[in-house]
């Protein structure tokens, strides 16, 4: 499939323009209006152009929003018939690609996917007389009103902000400001190339952990290139692991049922009933359209049905400041229960077929394997040529010894 487990994605060239142009042409013989955002990406205004090129000449309306979050124009997607946002997420900035939303927000399901692939196959052209129209739209302010109305934030509380120059910057330092809280700014200047690896992983933000103690900052808030994602510290400067953001997202919204993917920690079943899907938000949210009171998953991706159906990391960085200015988040995280998680992953251009040479239906869904103290998993990337392994145990020699066994399967597929 052309898609991705989070929309198309795929290094800058020639047919990422030609792409962008049939998946335009589709959207405007299927949906009359159509919301259009981009992040910061040299090449977003290009793919931007290519699509409501393709949107205009089937005889729809594109309305262009210029840089925003993925979140932001999912959330305006509910004023139009469906939202497009021109983005690699946390790829580095050689990638870009695009994702699609429906009204509330959620992912093109797997068979709307399906659907638009089918359809680039044929050509989608309105005569002259009947060709689209565009206008410019401001997704950035409606998104902003609805976090506002949402959270409480103590005012003047100091917090760390880190959008690694990606969509984020345009959007979440002035969110806080208005929220209350006082910010100090790392990275939050759109200029098309990071000031950091996009993916807000803990290897790559040593240096917001030193901000947060050198300023006596509450917490820090940190996005990827797309800000769909959230990752946070605390106000000892501790990157906090996504397993423990999901329990204390879950614990103050006091949510009951939660939807989260294959990867995650068992603890998050200690304190309320569980759906696991898949690796990926896009079908995190696809299972909340029918079930759950809150979802996410480790890499970052908080989704809040009552808000949206997609991952939005502005509302979860404004909530977790709200959290943060209520009790001392550090304490809170060290009462949690805890089991070691490790993840590892392996470059390797045949990834897909080595996992599904594993005997995984879904190369991306991957295979699990659980035993009583335990569970591994073992998936190819739906983003990039990698295949990703995680194992969690009771202790840290039981989550040492599944990782072994599941780098050792890996390794004796790669060399059959």
């Amino acid at each position: 499939m052309l898609f991705g487990s989070s929309g198309i994605r795929q290094k800058f060239d020639r047919s990422l323009v030609d792409i962008a142009l049939s998946v335009g042409s589709v959207l405007g013989e299927q949906f009359p209006e159509c919301i259009v955002g981009t992040d910061t990406r040299t090449t977003s205004p290009l793919l931007a152009k290519a699509v409501i090129s393709g949107i205009l000449s089937a005889g729809g309306h594109a309305r262009f929003t210029g840089i925003a979050p993925t979140p932001s124009v999912a959330y305006s997607a509910r004023t139009a018939a469906a939202g497009c946002m021109i983005t690699a997420s946390h790829n580095p900035e050689e990638y870009n690609g695009i994702k699609l939303f429906n009204p509330d927000g959620s992912s093109f399901t797997q068979c709307q996917q399906k659907d638009v692939e089918n359809q680039l196959k044929t050509t989608h052209w309105a005569d002259w007389k009947h060709q689209g129209t565009e206008s410019v739209f401001d997704a950035l302010t409606p998104h902003r009103n609805a976090i506002l109305d949402a959270v409480s934030i103590s005012p003047g509380m100091p917090v760390v902000i880190d959008c690694g120059n990606g969509a984020g910057s345009v959007l979440t330092p002035g969110l806080l400001t208005e929220a209350g809280a006082k910010p100090v700014c790392l990275t939050c200047n759109p200029s098309g190339y990071f000031g950091r690896p996009s993916e807000p992983l803990k290897e790559y933000l040593g240096y917001v952990g030193e901000m947060v103690t050198k300023t006596g900052a509450a917490c820090a808030v940190v996005h990827d290139g797309d800000a769909d994602r959230m990752m946070a510290f605390d106000n000892r400067g501790r990157y906090i692991d996504g397993d423990r953001l999901l329990v204390l997202f879950a614990e103050h919204l006091d949510a009951k049922k939660v939807v989260t993917t294959s990867d995650a920690s068992m603890v998050i079943e200690e304190v309320a009933e569980v759906h696991r899907t898949p690796v990926g938000d896009a079908f995190v949210s696809e299972e909340l359209l029918s079930w759950g009171d809150f979802g996410g998953e480790p890499s970052g991706a908080w989704i809040f049905p009552h808000h949206s159906y997609c991952p939005d990391g502005p509302f979860a960085a404004a909530l977790f400041c709200e959290i943060a200015s209520g009790c001392d988040v550090a304490e809170r995280l060290d009462a949690m229960p805890a089991y070691p998680v490790l993840r590892e992953s392996i470059p390797h251009e045949r990834a897909r077929e080595i996992v599904t040479g594993l005997g995984a239906a879904n190369p991306t869904d991957g295979i699990r394997v659980a035993e009583e103290e335990g569970w591994y998993l073992i998936r190819a990337s739906g983003t990039e040529p990698k295949i990703r392994i995680t194992a969690e145990g009771k202790n840290q020699e039981k989550a040492k010894e599944l990782l072994t066994a599941a780098k050792t399967r890996v390794r004796l597929a790669k060399t059959a």
